[in-house]
């Protein structure tokens, strides 16, 4: 109940204003809604959101070498990396003083490893000197020059200072060029020998074959989604669980087959020789290259494109299709003026949903694709779980999500977003 004044607000039964009792009244609801997710908020925030940007942040960090030899930094500043000459006694000795601290505390491999990514060798080269370098005496063994070169010639080589001085910032771009076939040197960035330029072309070869594949399932998807909007409901639903049945197998199961299936002495070569449809010697091959990736992958993601133009189909009227023909249109008038626009974002959905899927798949590549059906995620796998390059996995990973975010924004402006629908 609330009362008024002739000259004053409306007020609760309490006698508060009623506007700051409604926003009270408000502000207490969106906080018990708040509470309730907020342990879900909480589970995607340290369990997915700050694990990415924790890891994207490898990217550009580059505090490895600067925090290993704080005092070869300093002194490399002044050395003329392009001289041609090696640095002076004072960039040796105060080498030798940071490595031997390195060395006790086990942080010059790393050390090796991280500029092993820059110039072949690196790591031996600090591997093996540790062992030489841990017995000297950094204030008795002066001058350390000669003494250095003597445990390896290496660092007598201009190149390898150059490595370490160029290499040195803490915040450092050489991730990104090494992604784009790319690499920093001191003359600034330089295009990688021609054959370690293999990233930019996987690059190109994930987003033409995602493609491919998202093509493949539109072509293959929305047949079956038609039949099952338009099939009576107690049959559809039979025919659905054939569709969801996928997904009760393993993914790896299901590549696995793939690769028994299309090898030359496969199933479907052995049916196309006893049909007579190919000759016993001229076997195709399906597998270890983009035809056994295309193949692979369109089953796998064929489901996620049905799914969502099924429900959208199932929306759409019969009554137009009938309206349309009444006015004399023919059965393909029909469906391409009328009924093939309305169930346009579905497909909007399911090809969205295809792409970005398809281009983060790396199990299916690696088991059919061969080293020519391979994707960029296989090799951003590659170098977080073999090689332990996490900065350039890190840096592929960001151009892809960038890649992807580009082609979102493009889509939305020719499409447009409000256009997709999942039923």
């Amino acid at each position: 109940m609330t009362d008024t004044t002739s000259d004053g607000p409306m007020l609760a039964a309490d006698g508060t204003p009623l506007k700051k009792s409604l926003a009270r009244a408000l502000r207490l609801q969106k906080m018990r809604a708040l509470m309730l997710i907020a342990p879900l908020l909480l589970f995607v925030l340290f369990s997915f959101i700050i694990p990415i940007f924790s890891m994207l942040s490898r990217s550009v960090e580059n505090s490895i070498v600067v925090e290993t030899l704080p005092l070869t930094v300093v002194e490399l500043q002044a050395w003329n990396a392009d001289s041609g000459e090696l640095p002076d006694e004072p960039v040796y000795a105060a080498f030798v003083a940071d490595m031997v601290v390195a060395i006790d505390a086990k942080k010059h491999t790393r050390l090796g490893t991280r500029l092993n990514y820059e110039q072949t060798g690196m790591s031996s080269l600090f591997r093996k000197s540790g062992r030489k370098i841990k017995r000297m005496d950094p204030e008795a063994d002066a001058p350390f020059k000669e003494k250095l070169i003597d445990v390896d010639k290496k660092w007598g080589d201009v190149e390898t200072w150059r490595v370490i001085k160029t290499h040195s910032p803490t915040i450092t771009n050489g991730y990104f060029l090494n992604a784009v076939d790319m690499r920093r040197t001191p003359e600034g960035a330089q295009s990688q020998p021609e054959d370690k330029q293999i990233l930019v072309k996987l690059f190109g070869r994930t987003l033409i074959m995602s493609l491919i594949i998202t093509g493949s399932c539109i072509l293959l998807g929305y047949p079956v989604a038609w039949i099952l909007a338009n099939l009576p409901m107690r049959t559809a639903n039979v025919l659905m669980i054939l569709v969801l049945l996928p997904f009760w197998t393993s993914l790896l199961v299901r590549t696995s087959a793939w690769k028994v299936m299309l090898q030359q002495q496969g199933v479907i070569n052995e049916v196309l020789v006893w049909l007579g449809m190919v000759a016993d010697d001229s076997r195709l091959v399906m597998i270890n290259n983009q035809t056994g990736t295309i193949i692979a992958m369109t089953h796998i993601l064929l489901p996620f494109m049905i799914l969502p133009m099924y429900s959208v189909m199932q929306t759409i009227q019969p009554t137009y299709l009938r309206a349309a023909k009444s006015m004399g249109a023919t059965n393909w008038t029909a469906f391409w003026r009328v009924y093939f626009p309305l169930s346009i974002p579905g497909i909007g959905a399911g090809s969205i949903l295809v792409f970005i899927l398809a281009i983060g798949y790396y199990i299916t590549p690696e088991i059919v694709g061969g080293t020519k059906g391979v994707f960029i995620s296989n090799r951003i796998a590659y170098h977080i779980s073999s090689s332990l390059n996490w900065g350039l996995a890190a840096a592929l990973g960001t151009i892809l999500l960038v890649v992807v975010l580009i082609l979102y924004w493009a889509y939305d402006k020719i499409v447009g977003i409000d256009n997709v629908k999942l039923g």
